[in-house]
């Protein structure tokens, strides 16, 4: 064999890695890679799980974007794995496939009342405000106090983003819609509930420290959340990151903020039991105190209370969806796999099939994990060649020309060209970085340079 075909599914950070990392690797034989994305535009959770005032975060873009113009790799977007194109699609054209989808559903909440009118989840929140082609336009941004239960870096996202105020994004790339929507929101409390203590939290220092540069917002923090235990002392004294956050927190518990049109509130140790509702829509949150019990884990005081509010986000992590004739975990949300090889249901490894990133081992980690999960996977794919797939039509044309049989309209690297040079003239009027299109027919069109419908 001298040449591998390989089929990637999923254009976002950890397939665009697996690809550069294959092209880069020793060995004797050519690589040809087609990306196939589900989304007109290329880099998944980069482009859509961030927050628009994030664009140090934002330039990763530009080392994907590094990696795609090279032109050694094809992409193939809005198309869907499962109904444009299949998994007998890819045994038929390629040698492997690397599954690369992340994870972008919400995790559950197992609390009562979580169906109510005003309970949401993060990720849909995130989505819509970066513009997601899938989510509808407007938000209900109605509640004047609001619950984010969750202590990760997208609670903070979520947070902030539902604190500040509207014209301080001006200067991103926040979309119309979403300026227009915030900017109508009459919220004037944002509460911020972690089950654990401050030494425990999941965000980072960068996160934490944005919420005290929020203009004309109050950051309140509560003094007995801060009755340390022997463990939360230990892992301040011994880890810088936790360092760097009680001293952030204990800045803002010293210098009481007051007098802003907007608070923050932080609260620890609350463990969120129900949503209370009246007439079918939220009206509190009901939480119990919980302590720690020295070991860096909390229980519950059986002290409960309930903090008034009309809205509530969960962001207790993101989940794996399914895949069209490919094994599912459904208690972790991942396909099961062992370093990238995806297995059955009884452990036994499936030839030709891969996966990296969040579909491979769960929604956690930034883009150093997503580095390494994406080598681990190469270097498996490159060890097994001896039971990859036979492709009996490897032709690199037989792909374009299956999907213009079908009706596709796919979009490609020149169409994400087209489309980025769009979405920043949008903005340059306006002095944003760019004015992101929403709308997947519009995305479409532009991308395939299609005239505009009369």
């Amino acid at each position: 064999m001298s040449k591998l075909r390989l089929a990637i599914v999923g254009a976002g950070p950890a397939g665009i890695y697996a690809a550069d990392i294959l092209l880069k690797a020793e060995k004797d034989f050519d690589v040809s890679i087609d990306l196939f994305e589900h989304l007109p535009a290329p880099y998944g959770l980069v482009r859509y799980g961030v927050a628009p005032d994030h664009p140090r975060i934002k330039g990763i873009i530009n080392a994907l974007r590094d990696v795609l113009d090279r032109g050694d790799i094809r992409i193939f977007g809005n198309v869907r794995f499962g109904t444009d194109i299949t998994l007998e699609d890819l045994q038929k054209h390629y040698n492997a496939v690397i599954f690369a989808t992340g994870a972008i559903r919400d995790a559950d909440l197992k609390v009562p009342g979580i169906e109510l009118d005003g309970s949401y989840g993060a990720a849909d929140f995130v989505n819509w405000f970066d513009a997601h082609p899938d989510v509808p336009t407007t938000w209900p941004l109605n509640a004047r106090e609001i619950a984010v239960i969750g202590n990760g870096n997208v609670a903070l996202d979520v947070a902030r983003m539902l604190a500040k105020h509207a014209d301080d994004l001006l200067p991103t790339e926040i979309p119309e819609n979403v300026y227009q929507g915030l900017k109508a929101s009459p919220v004037t409390d944002v509460h911020v509930f972690g089950r654990r203590g401050p030494a425990q939290v999941k965000f980072t220092p960068l996160e934490l420290r944005e919420l005290g540069e929020l203009n004309d917002v109050d950051m309140v923090l509560y003094d007995e959340d801060f009755d340390y235990d022997e463990a939360s002392q230990e892992a301040i004294a011994t880890n810088k990151q936790i360092m760097v956050i009680d001293r952030v927190l204990q800045k803002w518990r010293k210098e009481p903020q007051e007098g802003s049109s907007r608070r923050l509130h932080l609260h620890f140790y609350a463990n969120p039991e129900e949503i209370l509702g009246e007439d079918g829509k939220v009206s509190a949150l009901r939480y119990e105190r919980t302590k720690p019990t020295g070991f860096g884990g909390v229980e519950g005081t059986g002290e409960y209370r309930e903090v008034p509010v009309q809205a509530v986000y969960r962001a207790v992590g993101y989940f794996g969806s399914p895949l069209e004739q490919i094994p599912f975990d459904e208690a972790r949300g991942v396909i099961p796999n062992r370093g990238g090889q995806v297995h059955d249901i009884n452990g036994d490894q499936i030839p030709g099939l891969y996966a990296t990133g969040w579909i491979k081992r769960g929604p956690i980690g930034l883009i150093g994990a997503t580095k390494s999960d994406a080598m681990e996977t190469i270097e498996n794919v490159l060890a097994d060649r001896a039971t990859w797939w036979t492709p009996e039509a490897p032709e690199e044309e037989a792909i374009p020309a299956l999907l213009e049989e079908r009706g596709v309209a796919y979009t490609d690297l020149d169409g994400w060209h087209r489309l980025d040079e769009h979405e920043i003239g949008l903005g340059e009027p306006h002095e944003r970085a760019r004015i992101k299109v929403g709308h997947r027919g519009e995305m479409i069109r532009i991308s395939r340079d299609e005239p505009a419908a009369e």
